[in-house]
Formats: structure tokens, sequence, C-alpha cells
């Protein structure tokens, strides 16, 4: 009995440590690495209390190649909407603004651009400058086609339904 127990320990840790994970970092962390080897950052903006944010952690960034997308292409920052300690980015600080039973980060709101939905990924260009935000729950798929568009700067071509509507033309 211990040594299939042993087995079947040894085989899941295995499974678990070949699957990729994404590379969190904060967002002063990001800033500093974009300055060395300028990326696009992506941010998961995102609150403890949120349902559907922690359900794209389990169902979306789980996945290995939404991981491993995001690790190759972008710097990723996970960031709490309601975050109370100072925020120093591009050499501004943004503070905790207090608000009803809960409040909300500066830097928060102005990455969402006043429109405080969780979760929403922002995006920002490799000089830090506001891409988009993106509200909502996304699942792997839709995702891993939102990170496509960014990465490979078709938003400054067009709209996300216009490129998801070529994408589904190019597979039929």
């Amino acid at each position: 009995m211990k040594t299939s127990s042993f087995a079947l320990l040894l085989f899941f840790s295995t499974c678990l440590l070949g699957q990729e994970k994404i590379n969190w970092m904060s967002i002063e962390e990001a800033e500093a690495a974009s300055k060395k080897q300028p990326k696009k950052i992506l941010i998961d903006v995102y609150t403890d209390w949120c349902g559907w944010c922690k359900r794209m952690d389990a169902n979306t960034f789980q996945k290995e190649e939404v991981a491993k997308l995001v690790n190759e292409k972008y710097y990723a920052v996970k960031l709490d909407g309601e975050q109370k300690d100072s925020i120093v980015f591009k050499g501004k600080t943004y503070k905790f603004v207090a608000k009803g039973r809960r409040g909300y980060n500066e830097l928060a709101a102005l990455l969402l651009q006043g429109r405080l939905a969780y979760p929403s990924i922002v995006y920002l260009d490799e000089n830090l400058n506001l891409i988009r935000p993106w509200p909502g729950y996304k699942g792997p798929e839709e995702f891993l086609l939102i990170l496509s568009y960014i990465i490979e700067d078709h938003y400054l071509q067009g709209t996300f339904e216009d490129y998801k509507l070529k994408q589904k033309k190019a597979q039929d």
C-alpha cells in the first residue's frame, strides 16, 4: 500500500511540475523589467471577493497554453483593485480611496478608466502607455485570441470584432 501511494504521489508531482504557470509580478517589478527589456504588460485587476476573478484564475490562467504565451510575450501583473498600500507607477504615487464599504486604489481607477469592473485585464504597450482595459471573465479560447490581437498589434489596425471574424474565416 505504501509503495502504490508513493508511486501515485510521484506521478502527480511530476505532472504538476511539467505545467507552466504564469510568472506574476507587481506593477513596480514590471515597470523595472520593461525598462531593461521592453515587453507589453498585462495587468489582472481583481479583488479578493470577486467570484469571477477566482474562476478566471482557475480556468483561464491555469491553462498551459495561456501561461506559455503570457510568459513569452508579456510581463504579467496582479493588481488588487482595492489595494490599501500605495503604489508607485511611472513616478507617481497612487493611494487607496476609502469609499463606501470597500474603496479602491487610484491606479486601478486610472487603468480601468473609472469603470471599476472585476475581473478586468488591462494592456499596456512597451512604453507603459494604456492600450485598453478589457472587463469581464474570459475563458481560455477567447483570452488566447485577445492576447494575440494585442501582442501582434492588430488593435492598431481595427476592432477586436473584425479580428475575430478574420480569424474565424481563416479557420473555416
